[in-house]
């Protein structure tokens, strides 16, 4: 009879082995000692009101696997039809709608589908910024592009605020594929070391990208908002930065701003190993009241000012398996919790902010600016007008 002991002893080295194998698959060594670390928390003053920034970004994307014309106009049209009746009812601790960021694809770009979402941007309902997908790309094609594209949506479609001094488009970005700064360790997918200079001399004030886990191009940095200097002859300077804190300054060359990652509670493959929480929206990830709140709990601020609590999840808004969730029963019941559980006025009140409002409450905490972080949602960079052409 085989002994007891060594029954366990064999089941904890299988469950090791399992363990040690996800690992490597998903990529968490490159992120686990930050997580276990948990160095991104910080605890509130006792009896202060807690403000919490919910930010939706989505890698908007209507030629999604290049389908036809008609496809495409179709993923458009349900946006248009069906997000302001998911708002409906919806508002905030400033008696703002919930706003949603579409991150627009350049190489995508046609004139009718920005037409659609600035429409919903005049109703209050959205804000435009930038998505890129490029891969084995120069210094030159990539200002190209940048400079081209910001400047069609500010002048044609007015849906870029510019800078008061220069004139040029300020806006942030997301990266195609996850490869901002040329992360990926084999190089597809950008092909920039100098990246982060680059977004920033052409208009940039700072990324959503992240968290991109399980893919390489996850930093070791989790759960923060910080400073990332370029080194122009390195990949991924971004994996690592310093914390925007209250009092701070400026450094470096972009804001990055993340989302939460960790792990998901009572979800784990083969009953075992926790499945990564990694901020997406999908039909396969909803968005359950469980990780709402762990979204919350993940507690990312600007350091010196924990009360004020930033959570950033993304989505890949125009895939049809996705819609209903996104635009259905599963996204109303999240607002309604959200309005329920973190908007009574004393504990919590609850702001929804597009990415570009994220960014000037960030900059405001940073000031050590006191009071609504509502107001000061256009702080730095102005809302655009979505002024008719």
């Amino acid at each position: 009879m085989i002994p007891l002991l060594l029954v366990v002893a064999v089941m904890f080295v299988a469950l090791l082995a399992v363990f040690a194998n996800e690992v490597r698959k998903r990529n968490m060594a490159i992120w686990l000692r930050s997580f276990f670390r948990q160095d991104w928390r910080g605890q509130p003053a006792q009896g202060v009101t807690k403000h919490l920034m919910f930010c939706f970004v989505d890698h908007y994307e209507p030629k999604w696997e290049t389908p036809s014309y008609e496809t495409e106009c179709a993923r458009v049209a349900r946006w248009s039809r069906d997000y302001p009746k998911l708002c409906e009812g919806r508002r905030d601790a400033d008696g703002r709608a919930p706003v949603h960021t579409f991150f627009y694809p350049e190489e995508e770009y046609r004139t009718e589908h920005l037409d659609a979402l600035v429409d919903l941007c005049r109703k209050g309902l959205g804000e435009i910024e930038i998505h890129l997908h490029h891969n084995d790309d120069t210094e030159a094609g990539l200002r190209e592009k940048l400079s081209r594209f910001t400047e069609m949506l500010a002048a044609k479609h007015d849906a870029l605020p510019r800078n008061p001094k220069t004139g040029q488009p300020q806006w942030s970005f997301i990266h195609g594929n996850w490869a901002l700064d040329n992360a990926h360790p084999s190089g597809d997918n950008c092909g920039i070391n100098n990246e982060l200079i680059i977004l920033r001399e052409e208009g940039c004030y700072a990324d959503f990208t992240l968290p991109a886990a399980p893919d390489p191009c996850q930093t070791s940095t989790i759960n923060k908002i910080y400073y990332a200097t370029d080194d122009p002859l390195q990949p991924k300077s971004h994996d690592t930065g310093e914390r925007v804190r209250v009092g701070g300054k400026p450094v470096g060359d972009l804001m990055i701003i993340q989302g939460p990652l960790g792990f998901m509670r009572g979800n784990r493959k083969f009953g075992v190993v926790p499945r990564i929480e990694n901020a997406d929206v999908r039909t396969s990830s909803p968005p359950t009241t469980d990780r709402v709140d762990a979204w919350v709990e993940t507690g990312i601020h600007v350091e010196g000012k924990p009360e004020w609590v930033f959570v950033k999840v993304h989505t890949h808004g125009t895939q049809e398996r996705d819609m209903d969730t996104l635009l259905g029963e599963p996204m109303r019941r999240a607002f309604e919790h959200l309005e329920q559980r973190y908007n009574d006025g004393r504990e919590w009140k609850l702001h929804y902010v597009s990415a570009r409002e994220t960014y000037n409450i960030v900059k405001a905490a940073e000031e050590g600016l006191e009071g609504d972080p509502g107001s000061y949602r256009d702080h730095v960079i102005p809302r655009p007008q979505y002024a008719q052409r």
